[in-house]
């Protein structure tokens, strides 16, 4: 019951069809075993919809809203419900992610892609955290969480992903520097290598191989025992940032990668 009594929006809480579990999907529902009240937000309400039964199934506290983050006044319209459900809000996740279609290196990158890939990561939960921090700050606390990637710091084949995820944590540690007076935390978790739908299925697809041989793959490049995170090691580390355990930490990018950050150095 590390968020007793609570409440948690958590965007890109739905996912893609796949064999494992997302990032979004697993921080709602644990953030609700925890004893947050959570609002599962996703573009697809029927995504948004399905984590929120799972969460009652488990006997947990949850709601649905359908919104799409790179839309202005649906970001302000995903705040007000918010509010008019609960008294004050304790947690936003950003967790909303796109990449592919166009992507690539520098010389190859199309501009719909570079515009696409950078509305969603970027502006997507810059327009989030706007919408959300005047209650933030009115309340005099707040975490916000969001969900950046070891490619922040590495790479070169996913040039728009790359910079979306390196503007991503300085979005963060400014968003901490305004709002520290106002006792309103930002931190950030760098995801590495991941067995989630989005990162196998999509890349199976995209590159029409096996999901089991993408699997093996990216398992063999992870330090720490060969294999791969999941979806609980990026609910897990959420849980701790979003949590009153960490009440001294802002401006945080925190790595969990399996020893891949370190290793790039």
């Amino acid at each position: 019951m590390r968020l007793a009594g609570k409440t948690a929006i958590v965007v890109g809480a739905g996912q893609t069809p796949g064999e494992t579990i997302g990032n979004g999907r697993a921080m709602a529902m644990l953030f609700a075993r925890e004893g947050a009240e959570v609002l599962c937000v996703d573009r697809l309400a029927e995504r948004a919809e399905e984590t929120a039964s799972m969460i009652v199934a488990e006997g947990g506290k949850a709601a649905a809203f359908a919104a799409n983050i790179t839309k202005a006044d649906e970001c302000v319209a995903m705040i007000e419900a918010a509010k008019a459900r609960w008294p004050r809000i304790d947690i936003v996740v950003n967790n909303v992610g796109v990449g592919g279609g166009g992507d690539g290196p520098a010389h190859k990158l199309t501009e719909d892609a570079f515009d696409r890939i950078l509305a969603v990561n970027l502006k997507g939960a810059w327009q989030v955290s706007k919408a959300v921090l005047p209650t933030l700050r009115e309340q005099g606390a707040g975490s916000i969480v969001n969900i950046s990637s070891l490619a922040s710091i590495a790479g070169g084949a996913q040039v728009a992903y790359e910079v979306s995820k390196a503007a991503l944590n300085r979005l963060t540690t400014s968003i901490a520097q305004a709002n520290a007076g106002k006792g309103v935390r930002c931190n950030a978790i760098a995801m590495g290598l991941l067995d989630t739908p989005m990162a196998v299925a999509g890349i199976a697809s995209a590159s029409g191989q096996e999901q089991q041989a993408v699997r093996d793959a990216r398992n063999a490049r992870v330090p720490l025992s060969g294999q791969m995170g999941t979806a609980w090691d990026t609910a897990y580390a959420a849980l701790f940032l979003a949590s009153d355990e960490a009440r001294f930490i802002t401006g945080t990018v925190l790595f969990v990668d399996g020893g891949m950050s370190s290793r790039i150095g």
